[in-house]
């Protein structure tokens, strides 16, 4: 595969929204409407404000309006402030797949841009299609090998998709193309050590930020290396030991990696929501009374041992990576909401005392989307459930109801009036002839 670089600029430029099938189209709404309700739900966190605080005075020209915030920045730090406020409460979309959250560093950068500048929504839609299928099939193309090396795709690759989909918008020639996924290439980072800090959200924001640039840069004939992907030393060869770059274009504009995106119901590692899923049904099935669990014993995929094997937890972020956490809370609270995941729920006596009785245990007989779940109470009896499929995933997916309650959920920075016609907008994103109108919907106005 010596022209996958190239290949994959020559598709990006040539696409057009009327090639793109009415399934794909509406998936990426779906998307974005999930996206700007995870940026609103994200935007007062503590992490947004001390990025604010700390690059906020060294920033250019205040140009562009930040999703969920009042204050207004340059771009890039826009792309950086929304890719932060997207995934910090790891509540946006998943591709089972991969483990990538593709739409947060498209998006981020999209609507950064669209916050400083005039762009139509089909245009803007088109742009987050091609950068979404970049980021999943280049993390296709190299999962599991890149994954299980350390790196946080969702900042590794989703730089590959913000350029792309900024390029598209720029209008780069094909040359530009190539350099601009070249130059986001040679920033690809991300590592898996920052999962339950503040670091992981970094990453979505960075590859925004990092990918906005790519693009800018590219514009004005800042060159790269032709073969960002595939070369000796380049992408898939430094950052994976193993890799199939095949999947990168094969089928490419036939097959459409948003088809297969997941939407989470729970604001925490999607490999955590089967035992989430499953111990909020034994609670409800049989009244169980967390006061009285002598024990809880999972059998979980191996991977679930991987991601989320915290037990040591002090913080929210620490809980949102804890198979243990996730348990205990479905069993003590019987739901998983943001509230779920703060400081204060993970170091609640009863919350502490449930976690500390759930025992984990890997069996590759599990699926990665199944959890084995079995509670023992003080009176010696047991009940147990085996789950598949969890809520939320390909099997069962939200609905666009359940979609804009979840939106809802998250929006308290605004007006439910003002959110509702937000949602409406994100809905209607390809008649829109100007996204900045939407754009403002999503700054509070106070």
């Amino acid at each position: 595969m010596n022209e996958v670089t190239s290949r994959l600029a020559e598709y990006v430029l040539a696409a057009r929204l009327e090639d793109i099938p009415p399934d794909v189209r509406k998936e990426a709404r779906r998307a974005l409407v999930n996206y700007v309700g995870c940026a609103l739900g994200g935007s007062r966190h503590e992490a947004v404000d001390i990025t604010l605080a700390a690059l906020g005075p060294l920033g250019g020209p205040a140009t562009s309006a930040v999703l969920g915030r009042r204050e207004r920045t340059d771009p890039m730090l826009a792309s950086l402030l929304n890719g932060i406020s997207s995934h910090v409460h790891d509540f946006d979309d998943t591709t089972p797949r991969n483990y990538i959250h593709p739409t947060s560093p498209v998006a981020s950068a999209l609507f950064a841009y669209a916050g400083s500048r005039r762009v139509r929504g089909a245009d803007l839609e088109l742009a987050f299609i091609l950068g979404f299928e970049a980021v999943s099939r280049i993390g296709n193309a190299t999962y599991p090998a890149h994954y299980d090396a350390g790196w946080h795709s969702t900042g590794s690759i989703g730089v590959f998709g913000a350029a792309i989909a900024i390029g598209k918008l720029l209008g780069l020639s094909h040359r530009q193309m190539v350099w601009a996924i070249g130059l986001a290439a040679t920033q690809s980072c991300g590592l898996r050590e920052m999962f339950g800090s503040m670091a992981k959200s970094f990453h979505p924001g960075r590859s925004a930020q990092s990918g906005y640039m790519a693009a800018l840069l590219a514009q004005q004939n800042f060159t790269a290396g032709v073969q960002a992907i595939e070369g000796p030393r380049g992408f898939a060869a430094v950052q994976s030991s193993a890799y199939d770059l095949a999947r990168i274009t094969h089928r490419l504009g036939s097959d459409f990696e948003l088809r297969v995106n997941a939407y989470k119901p729970f604001p925490c590692g999607i490999v955590v929501h089967p035992t989430i899923d499953a111990c909020i049904q034994l609670r409800e099935r049989h009244r169980i009374d967390p006061q009285h669990i002598a024990a809880v014993r999972l059998r979980v995929a191996p991977l679930v041992k991987d991601l989320c094997d915290k037990r040591d937890i002090g913080t929210g972020l620490e809980g949102k990576f804890s198979a243990y956490h996730a348990a205990a809370i479905g069993l003590v609270r019987g739901k998983a909401g943001l509230g779920e995941f703060t400081d204060e729920t993970v170091n609640e006596p009863l919350v502490r005392q449930v976690r500390s009785r759930v025992e984990s245990t890997g069996d590759p007989a599990v699926p990665e989307d199944g959890v084995r779940v079995e509670v023992e109470l003080a009176d010696g009896r047991r009940f147990g459930i085996e789950l598949d499929h969890s809520l939320g995933n390909l099997e069962r997916p939200l609905s666009d109801t359940q979609l804009e309650a979840k939106f809802l959920d998250q929006s308290s920075v605004l007006t439910e009036a003002r959110a509702r016609e937000l949602i409406s907008a994100c809905w209607r994103i390809e008649e829109l002839d100007d996204v900045s109108g939407l754009v403002a919907l999503a700054v509070p106005d106070a």
